[in-house]
């Protein structure tokens, strides 16, 4: 089978491997769509933490096609996969606080992923999907499932205001999410695209923040919440969201930190801030427990997932996809191998 593996930091390349078998709890998926997310980027980069050589993929639909022993999955059903695998034992997993387990392992970091013909995986991480559900729905789903973990930590209510502080596939998500929760959503991202399809998608509003002063447009006396959102959520990754995101919120908010940034990134805060304002800034990390909610709440409708699905390409151009910056517009980008 083909395999797009990480070989070493900075190299990627399609090999030709051995088709994976089944082992006892363990399925075989024939990959229908896996999602190329920027964690992948920072893998590659060795901004996060991976194991080489690796097969990439961590945004993984697909069917099985094998079931080992004592799996109870039959051939033939459709899955989504939640690629983080806790051992369900120590100290973190029997609190439920899973995305800390100690013994953490993840489809697609150090683990053979989706980014192939096919992909092994325990059975336990693979949620069956509903047959109409359009292809992509289900690889969307652990992106999904990250955000709901964020909007868990960001107990939005209705009748709240809410900035989303970058315009990917996470940004488009959360604003969705927010709105369904009753919040009057902001968003701010340079690219006219993201803010378009953001309004179309239910935002009140969208920001450029190459346009002028954030701040001031969003919790100025004039702006989209005088005084400041109710939460803000952090959904790009870099400093100056991260920054962003703290001058927009009101005294007493919360900041939801949701985008994966390198891990060489450092900022500073200003204590006193902090201190004075009462700030509430949290980290969102991982799916803990969301991904079957995702697959349910992906399957019910209630979420406009398909113009998040900007680009559809082969396991031939995943390498170039992985390399190269992403296109203007672009949402999500999926991989489908056959």
């Amino acid at each position: 089978m083909r395999a797009l593996r990480l070989e070493t930091i900075g190299s990627v390349s399609l090999k030709t491997l051995d088709e994976p078998a089944a082992g006892e709890g363990e399925v075989v998926l024939q990959v229908g769509r896996t999602g190329i997310c920027g964690s992948d980027r920072h893998l590659i980069s060795g901004e996060y933490p991976a194991v080489p050589p690796v097969t990439l993929g961590h945004e993984v639909e697909g069917t099985v096609v094998e079931a080992g022993a004592g799996s109870s999955l039959a051939a033939g059903t459709r899955v989504a996969v939640d690629p983080n695998i806790a051992c369900m034992k120590c100290r973190y997993c029997r609190l439920g606080l899973v995305a800390h387990c100690l013994s953490l392992h993840a489809v697609g970091v150090d683990r053979d992923g989706g980014l192939a013909d096919y992909v092994v995986v325990p059975e336990r991480q693979a949620y069956a999907l509903p047959d109409d559900l359009p292809s992509g729905f289900g690889a969307l789903c652990e992106p999904l499932a990250c955000c709901l973990r964020a909007i868990d930590h960001a107990r939005v209510t209705p009748g709240q205001t809410a900035a989303v502080l970058g315009g990917g596939v996470v940004g488009q998500l959360l604003s969705q999410l927010a709105r369904l929760g009753g919040a009057k959503v902001v968003l701010v991202t340079r690219q006219r695209e993201r803010r378009e399809l953001a309004e179309s998608l239910g935002a009140a509003a969208t920001l450029d923040p190459s346009s002028g002063d954030v701040a001031g447009a969003i919790a100025g006396p004039a702006g989209f919440a005088p005084g400041g959102v109710d939460v803000a959520f952090e959904a790009a990754g870099v400093e100056d969201t991260f920054q962003q995101s703290m001058a927009v919120v009101r005294n007493a908010g919360r900041v939801v930190v949701v985008g994966a940034a390198p891990s060489s990134l450092k900022t500073s805060i200003s204590p006193f801030d902090l201190f004075a304002r009462e700030l509430d800034i949290v980290g969102s990390h991982l799916n803990p427990l969301t991904h079957g909610r995702a697959v349910d709440l992906a399957a019910s409708g209630s979420l406009d997932l398909a113009p998040l699905i900007t680009r559809t390409v082969g396991l031939g151009e995943a390498e170039a996809v992985l390399m190269g910056e992403p296109g203007r517009g672009e949402v999500k980008v999926q991989v489908a191998p056959a």
